[in-house]
Order: structure tokens, then sequence, then C-alpha cells
């Protein structure tokens, strides 16, 4: 039987957004969780990464990038390899997102197998990687949701994950930005099914500790119903979390 329920993961993706005077949103955040019951991460720009570790020396606040290059280094002009984040001062990385998943242009066409290599080369550099997965719209309307997220659960975490070293996003593509999300039954049935596939393949020990978040159109007014649903430990937050005054009552929903 399921053991007690990880700690929640509070997870800001401000994606390209960001410059020095964001820095004063950071602080805001910092202020009023000085001792929060939920973990709190934020991934900012790699810009911003050495300046925002810096501010959170000694706060429960962690940093994290948005992606990062399978080298550890090389020929590979404008990538960012985990060393370097993890140089920079970031313990997480964001890997799989939908965005990079997506087809070029608009995306990166990244495939599963491109996710896992980049969650190896978290692992390698000490970084714990917040793996993302979810269907498109089209997908959900042909009723392929839970194939999908099979796939990309199996193709895109390497073998020996632990609750350390991995963390789970399950994003809808059609809800992430668009103000819309799953009902509670929905999330509940992605949740459960990718908490039973990290049962079967890593055992239940490990399989119940690893956090999964839910994300795509996380906000104050609905956050505290989404944490509310079994298998879901946090969130990952897009636009909600570039502002102090909309993320903080994202954090105070998980502090319970």
């Amino acid at each position: 039987m399921p053991g007690t329920p990880p700690k929640p993961l509070i997870a800001g993706n401000w994606k390209m957004n960001g410059i020095n005077a964001f820095l004063q949103e950071l602080v805001a955040i910092i202020e009023t969780n000085p001792a929060p019951k939920a973990d709190i991460l934020i991934c900012p720009p790699a810009t911003l990464i050495a300046a925002m570790s810096e501010l959170t020396q000694g706060v429960p606040i962690a940093i994290g990038g948005q992606d990062c290059h399978p080298a550890p280094s090389g020929a590979h002009t404008g990538d960012v390899s985990a060393e370097m984040l993890a140089d920079a001062g970031a313990t997480y990385v964001v890997v799989g997102h939908s965005e990079r998943r997506a087809a070029l242009p608009a995306g990166h066409g990244e495939t599963n197998a491109a996710v896992r290599a980049k969650a190896e080369a978290a692992w390698r550099a000490g970084l714990t990687a917040v793996v993302c997965t979810g269907e498109t719209e089209a997908e959900r309307d042909a009723g392929r949701t839970a194939n999908v997220v099979a796939r990309q659960l199996a193709g895109s975490i390497p073998d020996g994950a632990t609750a350390e070293n991995l963390v789970l996003a399950y994003e809808p593509v059609w809800a992430i930005g668009a103000g819309r999300i799953p009902d509670a039954a929905e999330i509940a049935r992605v949740h459960d099914q990718m908490r039973a596939a990290l049962r079967t393949r890593f055992g239940p020990e490990t399989g119940d500790r690893i956090r999964l978040l839910y994300g795509g159109s996380v906000k104050p007014d609905n956050a505290a119903e989404i944490f509310a649903v079994a298998n879901v430990n946090g969130g990952l937050v897009g636009g909600a979390s570039l502002k102090a005054a909309d993320f903080n009552p994202i954090v105070a929903a998980a502090n319970g």
C-alpha cells in the first residue's frame, strides 16, 4: 500500500521571461516564504541563474535550469550543459517540456530519446531532472492520452531513477497558457497511471516517493483543488510564477 505522500514541490518555470528587474519578484517570494512546508523551485532564464542562486543562499528555495544539452561541453553554439547549470548554482533542470518537444520551427522537435539523454546529463552533473510529459489536444480528442503518456514515461526516464534525482510533471499541451485545465477526474487518471508505471518499473518504495507535478494553467484560484487530487505532489507553474503576488498564493495552497 502507498505510504506517506511525497513532500509537495511548487516549481516556477519563467520560460523566456526575466531580466535583472525580475529579481525583485524573487525577493518577494523569499520574504513571504521563510519556512514553507512545500519545497519551492524557480527556473529562470539561464542569464539569471547565478544571480538568483546567490540571492537564495541559506534560503529554502531552489534554482533550476529550463533545459540542458546532453554533452558536458563541446562545439554546441548557444547551448548550455548540465555542468554549466550546476556551476551557476542550479540544482534542478527541466527537460522534455512540450515547448521543446514540439515540432520545428515553433519547438525543437525533441524525441523521447533526446529527453532521456538530457535527464542522464542532469544526473551526471548532480542535478535533479524534472521530466515533462503531456498530450496534445488532438491526441486527447482521439482518446490517446494514456498511450502518449505511457510512451513518454517509458522512453524519457532513464534507468536508475530515484526520488532524489527525478521529478515528473504532467502538462497537457492543450492546457498550457490557455486558461483551461482537465477536470479533477482527468488529472487523477493520468497521475494514477504515472504512479502505477513508476511502481512497476522502479518498485513500490521508489515509485511512491517520486514527486508527480501537475502543470498547465495552474493559478491561485485553482491551485488548492488541483493539489487536493491524489498523486498530485505539487505543480509546475508557468505564467503565474512570474509575479510573487500570483505565485505566493499557489505556494500557500500547497503548504496546506
